[in-house]
C-alpha cells in the first residue's frame, strides 16, 4: 500500500479489480477547486469529456478522473463515479442540479483475457466508496489487464500495471499515477530495458525493436495505451495545467520506447489543487520526473497474470 499520490490533501484513490477476467478501474477523488486539462498523444485513443478539458472551455473544477480497462465499453463505468458524486451534492453547480465532472480514459486490455467482460458503473461506483488515502499498486484496478513490450507480439508481453511516484520541493508537492499498458518496453532512466518484449528470459533488445514498425498488423493486434495523472498543489491556471500535461510527454519518452505510436491512446492528465505559488516551468520539470518514475513504478509493482511474466 502507498500514498503518494493522496499526499496532496484531499486526493484519494480507489480500485476495483477483477483478477479473474483481467480488467477493472481506478477512480480518483479530487479536493474542490481543482482545475486541470489534459494532452492526448497516439493514433488510438479512448476517453471521455477530455474535450471539456481544453484551455479555452468554461468548466474550470475537476470533481474526479476515471482510469479503465474495457477500451471504449469501459468508458460507461464513468456513470458509477457521477452517481457517487451526485449523492455527495457534488458537481459543477447549475440553476437545475449539480453535474459531476469526471473525465475518464481507458486502456485497451482485451488481447489477454475475456473481451466480453469489462467494467461497468457498479464496479466505478465501488472504487469510489472505497477510496482512501492508502491504495494499492501493480496489477490492480485500471492495471489488472496492463502489459508492456507487446512491439513483437502479446506472446512476448511482460506485464503492466499501476505505479505512482512524488517529489517534493519546499511546500511544492508533485505526484502522479500512471496505468502502464504500452506497445513499447519500459527503460531505465540509463536507457536500458527494465521491462519489455522477451524471449526464454531474454529482452528482444533495442534494434528488433526498430524494426517492428514494418509489420503494421503486428502492431494492430497488440493494441495499448498508457495514463497518467499528475497532481500538484501549486496554482496554476487551466491553460498552465494544460502547458504541464503536454510537458509530462517527456516523462513518458524518457521511460517508453516506442511511444506515441498509431496504436497508441496515450493521454496525461496535469491537476493543480491551487495552495502553494510555484512556476509552471518547476511544476512541469518535477512532472517530467515523476511521470517516468511513475511509469517504472507500474512494472516495478506488476504481478505475474494470464501467464504474462512480471518484473518480480
Amino acid at each position: 500500500m502507498n500514498n503518494l499520490l493522496t499526499d496532496i490533501d484531499g486526493v484519494k484513490v480507489g480500485n476495483y479489480t477483477d483478477v479473474k477476467n483481467g480488467t477493472g478501474c481506478t477512480v480518483i477523488l479530487l479536493p474542490s477547486n481543482t482545475i486541470g486539462s489534459c494532452d492526448v498523444r497516439g493514433g488510438a485513443p479512448g476517453s471521455r469529456e477530455t474535450a471539456l478539458l481544453a484551455p479555452d472551455k468554461h468548466v474550470q473544477e475537476i470533481n474526479a478522473i476515471l482510469l479503465t480497462g474495457g477500451s471504449s465499453f469501459g468508458l460507461d463505468a464513468a456513470a458509477g463515479v457521477m452517481k457517487y458524486l451526485q449523492e455527495k451534492n457534488i458537481g459543477y453547480k447549475t440553476p437545475w442540479i449539480r453535474i459531476p465532472i469526471v473525465p475518464a480514459a481507458v486502456i485497451f486490455d482485451f488481447n489477454i483475457r475475456d473481451s466480453k467482460i469489462f467494467p461497468i458503473a457498479e464496479n466505478a461506483y465501488y472504487a469510489s466508496t472505497t477510496a482512501a488515502k492508502k491504495y494499492s499498486s501493480g496489477s490492480v484496478g485500471a492495471g489488472t489487464g496492463a502489459s508492456v513490450g507487446k512491439w513483437n507480439g502479446v506472446q512476448f508481453a511482460m506485464k503492466g500495471g499501476i505505479g505512482s511516484s512524488s517529489k517534493k520541493v519546499g511546500k511544492l508537492s508533485v505526484a502522479a499515477l500512471a496505468v502502464v499498458n504500452a506497445v513499447g518496453d519500459i527503460l531505465n532512466e540509463d536507457g536500458t530495458i527494465l521491462a519489455g518484449a522477451l524471449n526464454k528470459n531474454k529482452f528482444l533488445g533495442k534494434k528488433k525493436r526498430e524494426n517492428c514498425f514494418f509489420d503494421k498488423e503486428l502492431l494492430q493486434t497488440n493494441s495499448n495505451t498508457t495514463l497518467v495523472v499528475l497532481v500538484s498543489n501549486a496554482k496554476l491556471t487551466k491553460t498552465e495545467t494544460n502547458i504541464v500535461a503536454q510537458r509530462m510527454h517527456n516523462g513518458f519518452a524518457r521511460s517508453i520506447s516506442p511511444v506515441h505510436t498509431s496504436f497508441d491512446g496515450d493521454i496525461s492528465f496535469a491537476l493543480s489543487t491551487n495552495k502553494i505559488k510555484a512556476t509552471v516551468d518547476m511544476v512541469a520539470e518535477i512532472g517530467i520526473e515523476v511521470t517516468s518514475n511513475a511509469i517504472r513504478s507500474a512494472v516495478k509493482n506488476a504481478m505475474s497474470l494470464f501467464g504474462i511474466p512480471s518484473l518480480k
